[in-house]
């Protein structure tokens, strides 16, 4: 298990998972658990949360760096996004599932065939 998470090519993704965690928590957490406090005091909030995201998000992309293109991490980056933040709308915003995901999926898996094909 150790030997998987030193591989810099699965720890550069597991990293950006957590750190996305965190960026779609401040981005949009604060829509629902914030709704009835000033938006000063959201974004007060969301930034506190938004620092332990660069915690994480930094040296994930230093490590991807080393084995990853800058445009294959920012590819990388809107994959975990999607896949961060779909889960997040359906589970904890109580959004309706919407074909436009799958769509938009489609669209990064092309994405992400043009940035890493040789």
């Amino acid at each position: 298990m150790l030997k998987v998470i030193s591989n810099p090519h699965i720890l550069t993704v597991i990293m950006l998972v957590f750190s996305n965690c965190f960026m779609t928590y401040a981005w949009y957490g604060h829509l629902k658990t914030l709704s009835t406090k000033s938006w000063y005091i959201a974004v007060f909030i969301s930034w506190s949360i938004a620092f332990f995201e660069y915690l994480i998000m930094v040296p994930a992309n230093r490590i991807g760096f080393q084995v990853y293109s800058l445009a294959q991490l920012k590819i990388i980056q809107e994959v975990v996004t999607l896949g961060v933040f779909i889960p997040f709308a359906l589970i904890f915003m109580n959004q309706p599932f919407k074909t436009d995901y799958i769509w938009a999926a489609c669209c990064l898996l092309g994405a992400v065939y043009f940035m890493f094909r040789s």
